[in-house]
């Protein structure tokens, strides 16, 4: 089982209320739920607090962490939108109730208790201000303690707030952007790593400063999408480069069609339908020509073609049946 718990509050009794969490909360719940072909993914709770009626109090909101961190699932996954708050004891997310931060519930608790979960893998994603604070040692400044099979993602580092932009986080808007296929391998797996890169890019030096820490021995995937391109294509690449460094010699029979001529005399049915999986190569950059500038050159005019580094990382991936 993947479980996640996904908490958004917009409504606090007695500090500001905030406009874009449990709409945040709602999209990220949404992506998590399904794969991108429909079918299920995380087990997801979805919590929103958005007026007096529905708020999440302290003790609901540690109930439901702690709750979430008692599975021995594969996955045990928190998000969070809402108040944050530090202080030199340490970091806080904020319940509707709370009267000042360090009345909500504490950072090092929540990463105690998935510390000590016997999920295979806890990650907590954390849209607040002030969230870089999770995993830190008060006592020792730049210290953070991570236990093993642990991930956290953050919005902001300990000293900096997380901005709403038009009725949403910024980190959350690139989280979803992430998920719905942005921070995709070219075989469609989504991993923490991958998210946290995806964020990391997007926001400028000048900007709030996504946090990423991890111990963990292998990514997980959160999600997959429709990849952009046939594995079987990627599969085939060890049949099609024998060995590294290989270089596929092309000629005119490669090509179905010549600009003068329309369809090509010479052209041969089996060497095309390869050089119509080379060009699905070389548009996701696993693959370029020797020296021409286009694919449709190096057919006419007899070059070969050579992967990529990154073609070559998917041709051992493939020997090794990893795809």
């Amino acid at each position: 089982m993947r479980k996640a718990l996904v908490i958004g509050i917009d409504y606090y009794a007695k500090g500001g209320c905030l406009s874009g969490c449990v709409n945040d909360a709602h999209r990220v719940s949404a992506m998590l739920e399904s794969h991108s072909d429909g079918s299920p993914n995380f087990d997801v709770r979805l919590i929103t607090a958005s007026s007096e009626r529905d708020q999440l109090a302290f003790r609901g909101l540690k109930d439901l962490v702690v709750e979430l961190f008692k599975s021995d699932d594969e996955i045990a996954l928190l998000y969070f939108a809402g108040h944050g708050h530090v202080e030199a004891t340490g970091g806080y997310i904020c319940g509707s109730d709370s009267r000042q931060g360090d009345e909500g519930l504490a950072l090092s608790e929540i990463m105690t208790l998935a510390g000590q979960s016997k999920a295979k893998n806890r990650i907590v994603i954390l849209d607040s201000c002030h969230s870089g604070a999770a995993g830190e040692d008060p006592l020792i400044t730049g210290v953070s303690e991570v236990t093993t099979g642990t991930t956290i993602l953050t919005a902001s580092r300990a000293n900096e707030g997380a901005a709403e932009v038009e009725g949403g986080g910024i980190f959350t808007d690139l989280l979803v952007d992430a998920l719905g296929g942005a921070a995709a391998n070219l075989v469609g797996e989504i991993t923490p790593g991958s998210v946290y890169a995806h964020i990391d890019q997007s926001l400028g030096s000048w900007a709030q400063r996504p946090v990423f820490k991890t111990n963990v021995s292998g990514f997980v995937s959160l999600r997959k999408v429709r990849p952009p391109i046939d594995p079987e294509i990627l599969r085939s690449l060890p049949l099609l480069f024998p060995d590294y460094g290989y270089h596929l010699q092309l000629d005119p029979s490669f090509e179905p069609e010549l600009p003068s001529q329309g369809l090509n005399p010479t052209a041969d049915p089996d060497n095309t339908r390869i050089f119509a999986d080379l060009q699905k190569l070389n548009r996701v950059n696993l693959l370029v020509p020797n020296s021409q500038p286009h694919m449709y050159h190096a057919a006419v005019n007899s070059d070969s073609v050579r992967l990529t580094a990154l073609g070559e990382h998917y041709r051992r991936l493939a020997i090794k049946k990893r795809i």
